[in-house]
């Protein structure tokens, strides 16, 4: 018989610090307060940091990022019904529809990476995790026997040319949540960069975007520890570029003693297992874009070895059993988290 569902509380990957805390600047570095801003946007607080405060216009150009961010939100939610993405959904089955450029690139790229990941990662899950997002606990057998079938990537056609796109199966429903938190704070960066302001960082409930700070000092970002997630694991020095996490313990729920988390295994239909944890380091986003999740669904004995074969070798791969794999170049850059010697291991 299972017991009551208990919630976990949200962890989020910790921005440590906007101006690099225990770095002193330069005497002739410019002196200036961080500017800082946050918004709730895609079910996650989304912190916006400008290190030099003082740059024109900052608070207004802010807001245009967030406004950015906020307009292909909506655009690709599946939780508003009169959202492009909920259109489609909604005339799955039916003729093809015109789809905005943004969300098109993106239901290009879930297509994309359902062939590199070889069906770990799966766009066509919105049955699926939409039961997840309920926090309504597993399915039975029986119905994730019904709902497997119509997840498929192979139902979405795309016509970018005529900028339109179909499902095919009456029954198949997109989830963009692995593919497009990304790309949208991508754009958030790129308002800030295209209004000229330098050293900005976005930290989106678990994915840090940053530009290069004009006193060349790097972000200082805070890994969660999968298995004990108030705490941290490791600090990324990070000069530009992202750091990207996936886990199962951002958003769960326990039964019976068991764990059931959004993180769907597109072959079994149930919670991935194995991986508490999954943290990327890149330079840009289009490297490591939906990896975290593919990764946690190769499980511990093909998550490190995957993300090599598809090109993500900066990891830190977090498993239930405790033990914690870091790929290529990122093992030196690494530091301990502050007031600890070292990075546990195992």
């Amino acid at each position: 018989m299972m017991g009551s569902p208990s919630f976990s509380r949200r962890a989020v990957l910790a921005a440590l610090g906007a101006v690099a805390p225990l770095v002193v600047l330069p005497v002739s570095a410019s002196v200036s307060v961080p500017y800082r801003a946050r918004r709730t946007l895609m079910g996650t607080v989304v912190d916006i940091t400008v290190a030099d405060g003082a740059q024109a216009g900052v608070a207004q150009k802010v807001d245009a990022a967030f406004d950015a961010m906020q307009r292909l939100e909506a655009m690709m939610s599946r939780f508003d019904s009169a959202s492009p993405l909920s259109r489609l959904n909604q005339a799955a089955g039916a003729q093809a529809m015109a789809v905005p450029r943004e969300m098109l690139d993106v239901l290009q790229q879930g297509q994309a990476l359902s062939r590199k990941t070889r069906g770990a990662f799966e766009p066509l899950l919105g049955r699926l995790t939409a039961q997840a997002d309920r926090d309504v606990g597993p399915m039975d057998n029986a119905q994730i026997r019904r709902l497997l079938p119509h997840a498929r990537s192979s139902a979405l056609q795309i016509d970018k040319r005529a900028g339109r796109a179909r499902l095919t199966d009456p029954l198949a429903r997109i989830d963009l949540g692995g593919v497009a938190k990304l790309p949208i704070l991508q754009a958030g960066l790129d308002a800030l960069t295209q209004a000229g302001l330098q050293g900005c960082m976005i930290n989106g409930g678990g994915d840090v975007l940053a530009s290069r700070r004009a006193d060349g000092q790097p972000w200082r970002i805070g890994v969660r520890d999968g298995v004990q997630p108030d705490r941290l694991l490791a600090v990324v020095p990070l000069k530009e570029g992202i750091v990207a996490s996936s886990g199962d313990y951002e958003r769960y729920i326990t039964i019976g003693g068991a764990r059931y988390h959004h993180i769907i295994d597109p072959k079994t239909g149930r919670p991935t297992a194995g991986v508490h944890g999954v943290t990327l380091v890149a330079e840009t986003v289009d490297q490591v874009n939906g990896l975290g999740t593919a990764a946690m669904v190769a499980g511990p004995a093909g998550a490190s070895r995957s993300l090599q074969v598809w090109g993500a070798p900066e990891f830190i791969v977090m498993h239930a059993d405790r033990q914690v794999e870091i790929g290529g170049a990122l093992a030196s850059k690494l530091l301990p988290p502050p007031g600890q010697k070292a990075i546990r291991r195992a």
